[in-house]
């Protein structure tokens, strides 16, 4: 006899709010994805999948960024549970959302090619299936909540980068004006970067110190009772 047998079967999926940083355009962008059966084919879809059996909530998600960025061990938080009845035109589907960070520059272009997938600005977002914008605005904000008390940010940018690089990354997320002396003096009084004697000279003659995040010093603060907070005007 079968436990729950009386009761309907529902499918669960998951879809990912991917989120890459294009340091050039100085835009915060999302990886998108034209859907290839119905309903609602050959329209914009966030990066999805059902649950295979065995699977738990975090290893499907996982296989579904892997599948399309060819990328392993990043950042990635589960964000809302997605079940309204109605949702989903072609069955009742439940969704767990997950937002994921990552640099642009790693993804293998040859597999977001093979599977139809495009970066898109996240000022500039074409209409999305179903509930997926809805998707993106909570993302968006978890982001921008998460960036004010933890290093996410450093996720985004390449190992190497200039304090105008990363003011510029906070600028793109928050998306708004940020004061810049204001901002230097609060990430470096943090003491989890490390100066580099290599300056970008592409942007200005006088060129730009690199930094560095030193991941170990801050867990070794973090230990200590640090507190990360870098909500700034």
């Amino acid at each position: 006899m079968k436990l729950y047998s009386s009761y309907k079967k529902h499918l669960v999926a998951v879809d990912s709010i991917i989120f890459g940083y294009d340091i050039l355009e100085k835009e915060i962008k999302l990886l998108l994805i034209k859907r290839s059966f119905n309903p609602a084919k050959g329209k914009w879809s966030l990066a999805g999948g059902f649950i295979e059996p065995g699977e738990s909530l975090d290893i499907a998600a996982s296989r579904v960024l892997r599948n399309l960025t060819g990328l392993k061990n990043i950042f990635m938080k589960q964000l809302y549970c997605y079940g309204d009845p109605e949702r989903d035109p072609g069955a009742r589907v439940i969704s767990v959302a997950y937002w994921a960070l990552i640099k642009i520059k790693d993804i293998d272009r040859k597999v977001t090619d093979r599977n139809g997938a495009h970066w898109q600005s996240i000022n500039q977002l074409p209409k999305l299936i179903f509930d997926h914008q809805s998707m993106v605005e909570r993302a968006l904000k978890e982001l921008q909540l998460q960036i004010r008390i933890k290093p996410v940010g450093f996720e985004l940018l390449p190992e190497k980068f200039t304090l105008v690089q990363m003011l510029d990354l906070y600028e793109a997320i928050y998306q708004r004006k940020i004061d810049k002396r204001n901002f230097r003096k609060k990430i470096l009084s943090m003491n989890i970067l490390e100066k580099l004697e290599e300056k970008e000279k592409q942007t200005s003659k006088k060129g730009a110190f690199y930094y560095k995040f030193i991941k170990e010093r801050y867990k070794r603060l973090i230990k200590n009772g640090f507190y990360f907070s870098l909500d700034v005007n």
